[in-house]
């Protein structure tokens, strides 16, 4: 939302005649923005900032200075961890390709899943795709209900395998990188009940005789459990250990395919696989 200080500036001045002075009146005539958002990622910046990348309800992904957050007290507290849901206002400047952060406040608080090592590997995963698959600037509605979705559903269920799965796959399906589950890329075969195989590249998955050596399996269960995605919200999908292989696949698959779109391998993903 952009508040527009112009007219109020020139009011208050009329008002107040010449105790109006001349900072006062820069001030006002600033920018100001605010927007629900999402933290993604905060970075040291000199010895009391932090450079925060975060995704803004209206505003897309944007990256913004938040002056003294590394200081004992700060205003910003906890708002800032990774993933943490909060109301956030800004300045933007043309001639700045950074914002500047004023004030944060907290809408949603995901304590219990950045307080332990092993959920906030998964926050970490979501975290490092949002911010390579997220242009700049570039307001993206899906994808802020998907995070915010797949980290209340790690902080409620205290496990990241089934939200997790559902982010990476999601992920890949916003994209247009989604191969066709049901053909073989090669021969156009259709795949039936048996595994398919995919590899990190090429997209498509290939039935068995199509296949190349190093393929991994995507068994038919998985594929399955891809298309419970699309019709089902993650919050109402009952999750029991029976699933975890199953959805490990389907996981390991989608994040292949975004590191096979984005040319690059995944930080987090080697982390993820050590816990």
């Amino acid at each position: 939302m952009v508040f527009t200080l112009v007219p109020r500036a020139r009011a208050f001045r009329a008002g107040c005649g010449n105790s109006f002075d001349a900072r006062s009146a820069r001030r006002q005539l600033m920018p100001a923005r605010e927007t629900e958002a999402i933290i993604l990622k905060t970075f040291p910046l000199g010895e009391a900032d932090r450079l925060v990348s975060f995704l803004g309800r209206s505003s897309g992904r944007v990256r913004g200075v938040a002056a003294g957050a590394r200081r004992l007290k700060n205003r910003y507290g906890s708002t800032l961890e990774v993933l943490s849901h909060v109301q956030l206002w800004y300045v933007e400047k043309e001639t700045r390709e950074l914002v500047r952060i004023q004030q944060t406040e907290s809408l949603e608080s995901f304590h219990k899943a950045q307080s332990d090592y092993g959920l906030s590997t998964g926050l970490a995963v979501v975290s490092e795709v949002s911010e390579l698959v997220l242009p700049e600037h570039e307001v993206s509605e899906s994808m802020f209900r998907l995070i915010l979705l797949v980290a209340r559903g790690v902080e409620r269920t205290g496990d990241w395998n089934l939200p997790l799965s559902y982010f990476a796959f999601w992920t890949v399906r916003l994209g247009g990188w989604l191969p066709r589950f049901d053909r073989c890329a090669g021969c156009d075969a259709p795949l039936g009940s048996k595994a398919a195989f995919y590899d990190a590249h090429q997209p498509g998955l290939f039935c068995e005789k199509c296949r190349r050596s190093g393929m991994t399996p995507l068994r038919h269960e998985a594929r399955l459990l891809a298309e419970r995605f699309t019709g089902e919200r993650l919050d109402r999908i009952e999750y029991n250990k029976a699933m975890q292989p199953i959805a490990g696949e389907l996981r390991e698959a989608s994040l292949t395919w975004i590191e096979h779109n984005l040319e690059r391998r995944l930080k987090t993903r080697e982390l993820l696989e050590q816990t």
